[in-house]
């Protein structure tokens, strides 16, 4: 899972960065004018690895994993140059989500937080931006044709690309709009980014955090939004002691770490879900999407494993909990034998049988 942090200058996205990673990036220097992003890569907490850890004892335990990077910040009038300088675009175009960080605390330099109007500039940025790659790539169709160029593929992307004008132009993005296997195909290479899932951070000081519904009910009406105390959380990933990080969690009124809060939104938002392999070697958490098949899950721990599929054998992590033992998930008749149709669910464990 890969995710983009966006947002206006001064909002505090590398903050957000450094709390969600526990990284020590520099939140004063990291401005417009610089183009290297910040990039980490955290695991995904999850109480089930750990209580599988427990069971199986393995020598190897490896979660599920969010790629993290932290973009340049947007500022008025960057979407007409295409919002993210070309070297930094096919970073972009590999993320899954962007997660738009929103300023809402007092700032020396910026002033009084406007997080609506803040969210409406950033809106505005990436209507903008994809608004210019698709009208260039229709100047060029359009070329092409008066050339003698025309053809059923060149066809295609027109009328994508016409669609998603109409939805630009109407100020809406794109990501609503549903395209069949050929039209995916043409538009794919555009990197467009409001066709990514959105999701939203309000970055509060520590004295407002948790003070906030109306304007979290209004972003959330639009976008999965989530309120952090940014500067707050990034001094506590600093922290080695977890009863001192559980006792000022407490005090302000957080439930859980920034990263959990984070990539549960992301899974909501992205759809996903995750299933596990467990053994003597390893115990791993792997992510797919809701909906995919024991086909898909084969694919994700190896391509191999998917071409040769026979069988998933599986059984439900709820019930190895409550059983106490595979083999009593076994004498309950818990254990099963699924095939390539077969929905994963949330939980599942599962060994693949297959021949290549």
């Amino acid at each position: 899972m890969k995710i983009g942090l966006i947002g206006l200058s001064k909002s505090g996205k590398t903050t957000i960065f450094n709390a969600l990673t526990k990284s020590k990036a520099d939140t004063n220097s990291f401005s417009a004018i610089k183009n290297e992003p910040n990039l980490a890569i955290v695991e995904v907490g999850d109480k089930r690895i750990d209580r599988l850890t427990q069971i199986y004892q393995p020598k190897k335990v490896v979660y599920a994993t969010v790629e993290l990077t932290d973009f340049v910040g947007v500022t008025k009038g960057s979407g007409k140059d295409g919002l993210f300088p070309p070297e930094l675009m096919k970073l972009v175009r590999n993320v899954d989500a962007l997660t738009v960080v929103i300023r809402n605390f007092d700032d020396d330099f910026s002033g009084s937080p406007t997080p609506r109007e803040d969210i409406e500039q950033i809106e505005v940025e990436l209507l903008l931006s994809d608004l210019i790659v698709v009208e260039k790539r229709l100047e060029r169709i359009a070329e092409a044709y008066k050339k003698g160029l025309k053809n059923n593929l060149l066809q295609i992307e027109e009328r994508a690309l016409r669609r998603i004008q109409d939805q630009l132009n109407h100020n809406k993005f794109i990501n609503g709009l549903s395209f069949d296997q050929d039209e995916m195909k043409t538009i794919r290479t555009h990197q467009l980014l409001t066709q990514k899932p959105v999701m939203v951070i309000l970055n509060s000081s520590e004295t407002n955090f948790g003070k906030n519904d109306l304007l979290l009910n209004e972003l959330n009406q639009k976008y999965n939004s989530i309120e952090f105390a940014g500067k707050f959380e990034m001094e506590l990933a600093q922290l080695e002691n977890e009863e001192e990080i559980q006792m000022f969690m407490d005090d302000i009124g957080i439930s859980e770490s920034a990263r959990n809060r984070l990539t549960t939104a992301a899974y909501d938002l992205l759809g996903y879900i995750s299933f596990f392999t467990v053994g003597a070697d390893e115990v791993r958490a792997w992510n797919i999407h809701k909906g995919d098949t024991a086909v898909d899950a084969a694919a994700a721990i190896h391509t191999d494993l998917a071409k040769g599929f026979i069988r998933a054998e599986c059984f439900h992590y709820d019930a190895l909990i409550e059983s106490g033992s595979e083999k009593a998930v076994r004498e309950k008749g818990l254990f099963r034998l699924e095939g390539k149709e077969y929905k994963v669910r949330d939980g599942d464990i599962l060994s693949i049988r297959f021949n290549i």
